[in-house]
């Protein structure tokens, strides 16, 4: 193959965009993000209805594609045909930055092993909005996105995560948040500290900072149940002593086999830590 013949070869394929799209209030969608929705293609849209209201608003046509987790898979090679072809195709979640906590990611990495260019239009991202106004430690965090719907999944991601450090971010939707809340008391405590972040963006924003067991309370009086709500939680305190984060590991892994009193005398003669600073170990 000549050189211009690989030049032309590399100058037919089109590209994919990935855009930011406005999280609530429409005037933070960037110059750059509507000239890319105005120019391209097509646009893979996680809910078609949703985005042609936001083309509609910004005055641009809309050409759509449904891309969803439910055809992900079918959508990959239809979009890399078009791609392969020469065309640029936007993709857009219902709101933010896509693939964060939503379909993306497999049509990205086909696109790059397919050497076709993926170029990132940043803008809105509902986890950063709410971590930046947090008044949490920033230098290091955890996106975990949404918590598994079953309560058996749901205990064991947040067992996971009750040493984890690093400020944590979870989504959530309005009608699990009483039961999330409840869930993460269990396992880090009333008095971790959180912060709640509700319809950002938009004219009724809120932030709440307290502590899991203050914040619980608050829901559906201050803290009104209604819109999108993102958490972020402090990470666990850094002040556990060796002998008590061994404490925890010997007595999780009793817990298992036996019931919780029987774990935690067997904890307890094992350690030398009396019961009653294991329970209050285990409580927080």
């Amino acid at each position: 193959m000549t050189a211009n013949s690989m030049t032309a070869k590399a100058a037919s394929r089109g590209r994919l965009f990935i855009v930011a799209t406005p999280i609530g209030n429409l005037d933070d969608l960037t110059p750059r993000a509507r000239e890319v929705l105005a120019t391209a293609d097509v646009i893979a849209a996680e809910d078609t209805r949703h985005t042609r209201g936001l083309l509609s608003r910004i005055g641009v046509e809309a050409r759509l594609i449904a891309y969803h987790e439910h055809n992900e898979r079918e959508r990959v090679a239809e979009l890399l045909e078009r791609l392969a072809s020469g065309a640029t195709v936007a993709l857009v979640s219902d709101a933010g930055t896509p693939l964060i906590s939503d379909p993306g990611w497999r049509l990205v990495r086909s696109a790059r092993e397919h050497g076709i260019d993926v170029v990132p239009v940043p803008g809105p991202s509902a986890a950063i909005a709410a971590l930046s106004a947090a008044g949490l430690p920033t230098d290091r965090f955890v996106f975990e996105g949404f918590l598994p719907r079953s309560d058996g999944a749901r205990a064991a991601r947040l067992h996971e995560l009750r040493s984890e450090r690093r400020t944590l971010i979870f989504y959530e939707s309005v009608h699990r948040i009483p039961e999330t809340f409840a869930a993460l008391i269990e396992h880090f405590g009333h008095d971790r500290e959180a912060v709640v972040a509700r319809e950002l963006t938009k004219i009724h924003e809120q932030f709440r900072s307290a502590t899991l067991g203050a914040l619980a309370v608050s829901l559906g009086a201050d803290i009104p149940l209604l819109g999108e709500f993102v958490l972020v939680v402090a990470g666990a305190p850094s002040d556990t002593s060796p002998d008590e984060a061994r404490a925890r590991e010997i007595y999780e892994a009793l817990a298992v086999e036996l019931e919780a009193s029987k774990a935690l005398q067997l904890t307890s003669t094992l350690t030398g830590i009396s019961r009653n600073d294991l329970y209050k170990l285990l409580r927080t």
